[in-house]
């Protein structure tokens, strides 16, 4: 009787602990506060989960984040959360949503100066392209941000590779049969295969990357045994982390309008501390 006693009792302590879920929307404020302070941002900017897509052009009056609900969907764990969160604050200090707001007043004022209707229908088409377009590369840009952001913080930053795995693909991935996102994905595996070699080797347990990892090993393959196409993707991926340092010192000689805007200084540690050439 004693040993079932003791038996019921260490079952009803242990209950509490298998009860417990793992909850993404929960682990936001955590895991936010982590990449914050881990990369000297301000500290006191909250996180919001929002039902609908909010543009976090930067930190508002608020000193708020915007995460969507729908994103955090796609995460399994703190490193997956992190992703989430890194790829919005890279947004912000990338300052994209500013870009596109900039080129759309210009395109709009364009087309407000030019006469006859074909030539205005130019102009809209034009701004739609380069919105297009742009919105394409910053959303790289941000990614890339977001993975610096994440390893400075302790983070997995393959687990974003992950997490744009799960989120749908486009139309031309389906037809090429490649991973979902496959563009920005490969984009932040050569990014980190550069800079950061040490994360790819340690790679990251789950049925996901591993599959990924497997579609584009070929890849890799082929570039390794082939000279000229190794130069050419170190020289590109030279040219981007000369590019990368470029907008760094832009955002130093602005002198930042705000702590988000003044971030420029993490990214440059970041840069420097990358295990590239």
């Amino acid at each position: 009787m004693k040993k079932l006693l003791l038996l019921f009792t260490a079952i009803l302590l242990a209950a509490p602990a298998f009860s417990a879920t793992w909850s993404a929307v929960d682990r936001v404020s955590a895991v936010g506060k982590q990449i914050l302070t881990k990369n000297n941002l301000p500290a006191d900017t909250k996180f919001v989960v929002t039902e609908t897509a909010v543009v976090n052009s930067t930190s508002n009056t608020n000193k708020e984040i915007y995460i969507q609900k729908e994103a955090l969907g796609y995460t399994g764990n703190d490193n997956e959360v992190a992703a989430v969160i890194s790829q919005e604050i890279g947004t912000i200090i990338n300052a994209n949503a500013s870009k596109k707001k900039l080129v759309s007043n210009l395109a709009s004022a364009l087309a407000g100066s030019v006469s006859g209707e074909s030539a205005q229908n130019n102009a809209i088409i034009i701004n739609e392209l380069a919105m297009n377009n742009m919105s394409a590369k910053d959303q790289m840009d941000a990614d890339v941000t977001g993975v610096d952001l994440m390893i400075q913080a302790g983070y997995n930053p393959l687990a974003m590779i992950v997490v744009l795995g799960k989120m749908p693909g486009s139309t031309m991935d389906t037809l090429k049969s490649q991973p979902n996102n496959f563009k920005r994905t490969m984009y932040i595996y050569d990014y980190l295969t550069y800079n950061y070699p040490s994360k790819i080797k340690a790679g990251y347990n789950c049925k996901e990357y591993k599959n990924f990892a497997a579609y584009v090993q070929p890849t890799v393959d082929e570039r390794k045994a082939d000279k000229k196409k190794l130069a050419k993707f170190n020289k590109e991926q030279a040219k981007l982390k000369a590019e990368r340092a470029k907008q760094i010192a832009k955002y130093k000689a602005t002198g930042g309008l705000n702590g988000w805007d003044a971030s420029y200084t993490i990214l440059k540690n970041l840069s420097e501390s990358s295990e590239s050439k």
